[in-house]
């Protein structure tokens, strides 16, 4: 007989029961197995298993929970790279200061993972999600759709919810003007003397082109396609463009816009393998901020992404409930060569 007062299971009760992952088993509950490809005869033994052990699945699928878990999630791309993990510290601390516990994971860019990984912060019953840089925003959607589970984008926008931004094509901007004001005027920069290398098809990256290409056009006249170089989010496969070029041309540009931190250790990969006489005359632009490019031998313009503005907007939007999917922009910051700010990391507390 069954025993009417044992605990309700949890998804990952279920897991454990059916041998299956628990984002198998919230595919099941939610109605979305048949789009994982997931077996009938594997969704009808975890249905029977749910009815057995009193798992209302409508409860969690519909967000229709008693309680809030207290915890709230941050879906990131990667851990290693300064701008996410200064975003994913920013974000702990305003998590805490509301009493609330953070959970960080990433999905390495991969559009399947960061639909598992959602599925699988949605079996802990996180209480809200802010979705960083995901490579498909709206498939991550309609996992938290089916769940009833607060989100918004931040990075990269969506199209189905909020998504909070930085402004790329003004950082871009700003970021250009900046490298070719600091040449020598006495030995003006060509158009054909300053590239961009890095970044690939993604929102970010489109703005930062289109806001370099701008500039170009403005302040000098002319925009060589060629001078544009997407290399995708891969050091190594930026190191290797930047090995072709000097390869073909025997020489570096003169003033390079390196599209994210990612791609400036491309670069720095790159030089590492070249005598100083390969970057003596070049000015570098990159768009991300890391204090320890700042203090380089060759000059170092970087923009700072507002990561505070952006998650303290991203809670914003959170509160305010369900609103149309509209773009919010956030103003970066341009950082001159030789500079260290502040940062995340200094409010952590010494133990003495």
């Amino acid at each position: 007989m069954r025993n009417q007062t044992k605990k309700k299971a949890t998804i990952y009760d279920l897991s454990v029961l059916s041998g299956s992952s628990p984002s198998t088993v919230s595919a099941v509950l939610n109605g979305t197995w048949q789009k994982r490809r997931i077996k009938q005869s594997t969704a009808e033994h975890i249905r029977g298993l749910a009815e057995e052990h009193q798992y209302t699945a409508n409860l969690q699928a519909r967000g229709l929970r008693r309680s809030r878990s207290g915890l709230v999630g941050l879906l990131l791309p990667i851990h290693d790279n300064r701008y996410f993990s200064s975003m994913a510290q920013t974000f702990e601390a305003h998590v805490r200061s509301r009493g609330q516990c953070p959970v960080v994971v990433s999905a390495r860019r991969d559009p399947e993972e960061e639909r598992q990984t959602v599925e699988a912060l949605i079996a802990y019953s996180i209480d809200e999600l802010i979705i960083a840089g995901a490579t498909d925003p709206d498939g991550v959607h309609a996992v938290c759709e089916a769940a009833g589970l607060k989100h918004v984008n931040i990075d990269l926008p969506g199209s189905k919810v909020p998504s909070v931004i930085s402004d790329n094509y003004e950082g871009a901007r700003l970021l250009t003007k900046a490298l070719i004001d600091h040449v020598d005027p006495a030995r003006p920069l060509l158009s054909s003397e300053l590239y961009l290398f890095g970044g690939r098809n993604d929102f970010a990256s489109q703005e930062r082109i289109r806001g370099f290409r701008a500039i170009k056009q403005e302040m000098m006249g002319a925009d060589p396609l060629d001078c544009i170089q997407p290399t995708g989010y891969s050091p190594a496969k930026t190191a290797k463009a930047f090995e072709a070029f000097y390869e073909n041309e025997g020489k570096l540009p003169r003033a390079l816009f390196i599209n994210s931190s990612i791609n400036f250790e491309g670069l720095l990969r790159f030089l590492g393998h070249h005598p100083h006489e390969t970057f003596s005359d070049i000015v570098v632009g990159c768009y991300d901020y890391d204090p320890f490019g700042s203090f380089l031998p060759f000059p170092v313009f970087m923009i700072r992404q507002d990561v505070e503005g952006m998650i303290t907007k991203a809670f914003s939007l959170l509160s305010e409930g369900r609103q149309a999917p509209h773009v919010h922009l956030v103003e970066p910051m341009l950082v001159p060569p030789r500079t260290a700010l502040i940062g995340p990391l200094d409010a952590i507390k010494d133990i003495e």
